[in-house]
């Protein structure tokens, strides 16, 4: 029910990460004046530490927090996210998202396929970074919903064919697959 925390649910859901967490500072920084507590602003990126330390300044102050509570709630889901240790891994996924919209758009789906073959990796040939199964099941059914009609033809057979031979290949070599590849298998 706090119109701040609305408007800054709002704020994630519309804006892109930068510019959410900066209006997540610019929330943080008047509620904290509201209260009069004492919030030194800072210009410059945000961090997930310089948002904790503005949440720090309601810990000891019952009715601050009683009535930001919300806000507060938000801010710290925030840094919990911008801390967790696989962000940059879904900054990177979204990039190559957004490289294989643009391919789509310049070229055939078989090219866009081609892209995505040699990232598929098994089990033991995957680092902390790589994508999973999971990961390149969503993002294959993300870019065949946003291509449209796709001309069928032997590339694209061929291109398909390759995909599923990498997906079930490292599917079938995941030591306790996940319960939607448990579903899907």
């Amino acid at each position: 029910s706090d119109p701040a925390a609305k408007a800054l649910w709002e704020s994630f859901m519309n804006l892109k990460q930068k510019e959410a967490v900066m209006e997540a500072r610019r929330h943080l920084v008047e509620a904290a004046s509201r209260e009069n507590l004492p919030i030194k602003m800072s210009m410059g990126e945000v961090t997930p530490e310089q948002l904790n330390s503005y949440i720090q300044l309601f810990r000891n102050n019952l009715k601050a927090l009683e009535n930001h509570c919300g806000l507060l709630q938000l801010v710290l889901a925030t840094v919990q996210t911008l801390k967790h240790p696989q962000t940059s891994k879904w900054d990177n996924f979204l990039a190559f998202e957004r490289l294989l919209l643009q391919t789509v758009g310049e070229s055939e789906m078989p090219s866009v396929l081609n892209q995505v073959l040699p990232m598929i990796k098994s089990y033991n040939e995957r680092m902390k970074d790589d994508y999973t199964c999971e990961d390149f099941l969503v993002l294959l059914v993300y870019m065949y919903s946003v291509v449209g009609e796709i001309k069928s033809g032997k590339e694209l057979d061929a291109a398909e064919e390759e995909v599923k031979k990498a997906l079930v290949k490292a599917i079938c070599d995941e030591p306790e697959p996940s319960p939607v590849l448990q579903k899907i298998t």
